[in-house]
């Protein structure tokens, strides 16, 4: 039924994905609820209006498509343009998440380890040290200031060959989505071995001769200065930030003046991650009075002896916190170290993102699946919200995934949180210009749960963007908060009409 409500995804063949439970009764037109008697306490209570009415006065252009169904049962409850497969956005992450969970398990953890070639003999290392990573996400210079005290427990002092560096646990990626601006901290390099998100701190201050530029490694406890990304302020106006790669894979920076003012600082992204951590160690350890060459990095496989390792946080507390702070970084990295894990061996992020849409469809019964990353953050990934739901409700309002989604404020129709609301949201978010997304569940307090999902995207305006205008094109705030309160309007009439 063209714009209109829609069941014929259900009708072709989605309710096999679901033993013991149909797609049953998708209603053909819009509903419109009736009032309930308390209707006036609450802004969630009121008669919420008919769905063609919400999405035109969205105004958002493009395409709208959404499923809500029951959570226990499968039942599918609404949809429209249900198998319209759209760009994800960062709801991506809820599906790496799963595929990670199933390729590696929530206890597995990301081991750094600092690899010694020779026997310990007079306080050195008679041979090369390696600092090798098995593709932590959430390495930071806090941990390599650990390992670097425990080097000194140890009695080390040096080595007498090379220090090494090794990324190859996971394939290299200059950036996630090459279609960005240069200077976004969100779109960093991905390696085997990275360092604060593949990100280093710009700050810089106005004094009597111009500007005073720092580029450090910063976390909560240090501080150290890098030469491996180098910052010179030129008098222009725009662009406002250039990149080159320079010779040593150092990041060569300018910054147009004009666009300084008084002070400031932002993260830029780190195109040699592997090579950025060695910089940083080499200098931590050199505090703790150890020395240390420039590091060089090694192509294959170390051999030696283990002798310090850095275990992160178990992979449930990583997905938790990336589901939290969409963190591009972590997604890709859990996507590519899952797809090595089922045996896949990926070189590039497409090919691993290929391996998950095909896990995606076999496992999850999905058949509008096809994904370019694991973050979302380019826009050639689709999915279509009937494949989301299904996927919500096979792993259902108990399983993982509700676990570790964050909690979604709940608003009434201007957007205000709803403290006092009768129902809780957690889902995953996902935003990119003039593409705004939500997926998960929402439970009512008399403990139903709807698993939905909603994308909307107006991909034409998006595509006449050039690059430059990515980072803040003129309107797409607003879009974005249109789409976001429509989102709340789906959930607060689910809730009415359903719950």
């Amino acid at each position: 039924m063209a714009g209109g409500v829609s069941r014929r995804l259900f009708l072709t063949g989605a309710a096999s994905a679901f033993a013991g439970t149909a797609w049953a009764n998708a209603p053909l037109t819009s509903i419109r609820p009736k009032a309930r008697a308390d209707a006036g306490r609450l802004a969630s209570d009121r008669v919420p209006a008919d769905i063609d009415t919400l999405i035109e006065e969205a105004r958002l252009g493009g395409r709208v498509g959404f499923v809500v169904a029951d959570s226990d049962t499968g039942e599918l409850l609404e949809a429209r343009n249900a198998d319209l497969a759209m760009p994800p956005a960062s709801v991506a992450k809820s599906v790496t998440a799963l595929y990670a969970f199933e390729a590696l398990g929530l206890s597995h953890v990301f081991e750094t380890r600092l690899i010694a070639t020779g026997i310990l003999d007079g306080g050195k290392i008679q041979g090369d040290l390696i600092l090798a990573g098995s593709g932590d996400p959430t390495l930071d210079t806090d941990a390599l200031a650990g390992m670097a005290q425990q080097l000194k427990a140890l009695g080390i002092t040096g080595v007498t060959g090379a220090f090494k560096v090794y990324a190859g646990a996971l394939p290299y990626a200059k950036w996630i989505d090459p279609g960005q601006p240069d200077h976004l901290g969100y779109n960093p390099a991905i390696s085997g071995l990275n360092l604060n998100f593949n990100r280093v701190h710009f700050q810089w201050t106005r004094d009597d001769d111009g500007y005073a530029v720092e580029m450090d490694a910063r976390s909560e406890r240090y501080r150290p200065p890098v030469d491996m990304a180098k910052m010179r302020v030129v008098n222009r106006d725009l662009p406002t930030y250039t990149y080159t790669a320079g010779n040593g894979g150092v990041d060569e920076w300018t910054v147009a003046r004009g666009a300084l003012g008084k002070g400031g600082s932002r993260w830029l992204p780190v195109r040699r991650p592997d090579l950025y951590a060695g910089e940083v160690f080499q200098a931590l350890a050199r505090v703790h009075g150890v020395a240390l060459p420039k590091p060089s990095p090694q192509e294959r496989a170390p051999e030696g002896n283990t002798i310090v390792i850095h275990r992160s946080d178990t992979l449930s507390e990583i997905a938790r916190g990336m589901l939290k702070y969409s963190t591009n970084i972590t997604a890709e990295a859990l996507g590519l170290a899952a797809s090595r894990a089922r045996g896949v061996n990926p070189d590039t992020l497409a090919a691993s993102a290929a391996a998950m849409s095909e896990w995606m469809r076999t496992e999850m019964d999905a058949t509008n699946a096809s994904f370019a990353d694991h973050s979302g953050l380019g826009d050639k990934s689709r999915v279509s919200a009937g494949d989301m739901v299904k996927m919500l409700v096979r792993e259902g309002p108990d399983g993982r995934l509700h676990e570790h989604m964050k909690e979604v404020p709940v608003k009434d129709e201007e957007g205000r949180i709803l403290p006092e609301a009768r129902h809780v949201i957690h889902a995953k978010t996902g935003t990119l210009n003039f593409v705004s997304s939500l997926a998960g569940y929402v439970t009512a307090q008399d403990g139903r749960s709807l698993s939905f999902a909603i994308f909307t995207g107006d991909l034409e305006r998006r595509a006449s963007l050039s690059r430059a205008e990515r980072e803040r094109p003129r309107g797409a705030r607003a879009w974005a908060g249109r789409s976001r309160r429509l989102q709340q309007q789906l959930i607060n009439r689910w809730m009415a009409v359903y719950a």
